[in-house]
């Protein structure tokens, strides 16, 4: 499964993150206080979503064996009236039939990182040794 690391030094929120051997960095924009050095927490977690969404579709079309050129995942997070998060995700896929679209929207619901955030998952906190 996933692991990964993230460090924050004195950096105001500057953070490196490691993930499976892959560097990242996140960080907070001006407007909060960062640097803007790059994605926000929050866009990060829909990074993860676009990325699972994406890969996802481009193997069930290539099961399918369906001609889909490209599919462009959009994502936001919103509030909504309640004052809740939510994400709105709009899919594009290129190359497919209107059917063949409506397909990948349904596929797109049963996604592993769609599933997780939807139904959440516990998080365990402990102090290092």
């Amino acid at each position: 499964m996933a692991k990964g690391t993230a460090t924050i030094g004195r950096d105001r929120y500057f953070t490196r993150i490691a993930m499976s051997g892959h560097p990242l960095t996140a960080d907070e924009p001006s407007s909060n206080g960062g640097e803007n050095r790059g994605p926000a927490p929050y866009d990060l977690l829909l990074a993860s979503l676009g990325a699972c969404t994406a890969i996802t579709l481009r193997m069930y079309a290539d099961r399918k064996q369906w001609p889909l050129e490209s599919v462009e995942v959009d994502l936001e997070l919103v509030r909504n009236a309640d004052g809740a998060f939510e994400i709105e995700r709009r899919l594009k896929p290129v190359g497919l039939d209107a059917e063949q679209a409506t397909r990948l929207a349904e596929i797109a619901e049963k996604t592993p990182v769609t599933l997780t955030l939807k139904h959440g998952l516990p998080i365990h906190t402990s102090l290092a040794d």
